[in-house]
C-alpha cells in the first residue's frame, strides 16, 4: 500500500481541494483535472466515469453533519463501525474517523481508494480500511455496520435499487445510514424502494450550496442538499 500511495505522484498531475471542517482547514489531494481520467474503455464496459476524482458539495455537507453530530453527542465510548459507499477522495471518511468510527472506505475505482487513504493519512495521521466494492456484486463477506455513509451516489437510475438493497443487507439491526443528495435522478426511486425492504427514512438536514461545477460568473445557481437518515423499520 505504501508504494501504491507514493506512486500517485508519478501517475497523476495533482491538484488540491480545500475545505473547512470543524473550524479546521483540510487540504485534499486529487487529480488536477478529472476530465483527463475519462476512459472510453471503462465507459464502454460498464459506463464508468471518474466522478470520484472531484469534491462534490454533498460530501462537504455530509462531512460537516457528522462532525456536528459528534459535538452534540460527545465522544463515543467504543468504536462503532462505519462503511462509506463511493468514498472518492476521502472527505466523508476523514470526518467519520474524526467522529470516532472505524471506517471501511469503498469505491469502484482502485485509485479512489488510494487517494482516500492518502488524504486520510494527511488529515488524521492514520489510514482507514479500504476495499473495492461493486454495488452490482456485493461481496458476501462485506459484513454489517453501525453507520453507512454515501454522498451524491444516486446519479444513475440503477443505483436506486442497488444502493437500497445494499443498505438492507449491510445495516446492523440498530444501525443507520446517512445519504446526502442534491436531488439526483435516482433519488425518488431510491426512497420509494426503502419501504418494501423494511427500511424507513426521514430528513435530518438540508442546506443550499452553490452548484458544482461553478455556475458562470454573475449567476447564483444553488442546489438544495438533503441528508436522509435510514433505519430498519
Amino acid at each position: 500500500m505504501r508504494a501504491a500511495l507514493a506512486d500517485l505522484d508519478r501517475r497523476f498531475v495533482l491538484g488540491t481541494a480545500e475545505v473547512t471542517l470543524g473550524g479546521e482547514r483540510i487540504v485534499l489531494e486529487k487529480p488536477r483535472n478529472p476530465d483527463d481520467l475519462i476512459s472510453e474503455a471503462d465507459f464502454a464496459r460498464d459506463e464508468r466515469l471518474p466522478y470520484w476524482a472531484d469534491l462534490w458539495p454533498a460530501a462537504v455537507v455530509l462531512a460537516d453533519h457528522l462532525l456536528t453530530e459528534r459535538r452534540l453527542m460527545g465522544e463515543v465510548s467504543h468504536h462503532p463501525r462505519a462503511l462509506e459507499l463511493g468514498c472518492g477522495i476521502g472527505l466523508v471518511t476523514i470526518a467519520a474517523m474524526r467522529a470516532g468510527y472505524d471506517v471501511v472506505a469503498t469505491d469502484y475505482y482502485e485509485d479512489a481508494l488510494l487517494f482516500a487513504a492518502r488524504n486520510a493519512w494527511r488529515a488524521n495521521g492514520r489510514e482507514p480500511a479500504v476495499r473495492m466494492v461493486d454495488w452490482r456484486a456485493v461481496p458476501d463477506d462485506l459484513g454489517t455496520y453501525d453507520l453507512i455513509l454515501a454522498a451524491d451516489v444516486l446519479y444513475e437510475r440503477p443505483h436506486a435499487t442497488l444502493i437500497s438493497a445494499l443498505l438492507a443487507r449491510a445495516l446492523s439491526p440498530d444501525g443507520r445510514a446517512l445519504i446526502s443528495d442534491q436531488g439526483r435522478v435516482a433519488l425518488r426511486e431510491f426512497l420509494d424502494a426503502l419501504g418494501p425492504l423494511g427500511l424507513t427514512h426521514h430528513t435530518v438536514h438540508q442546506e443550499r450550496r452553490p452548484v458544482h461545477p461553478p455556475a458562470p460568473e454573475g449567476s447564483f445557481a444553488h442546489h438544495t442538499i438533503t441528508i436522509y437518515e435510514i433505519r430498519r423499520a
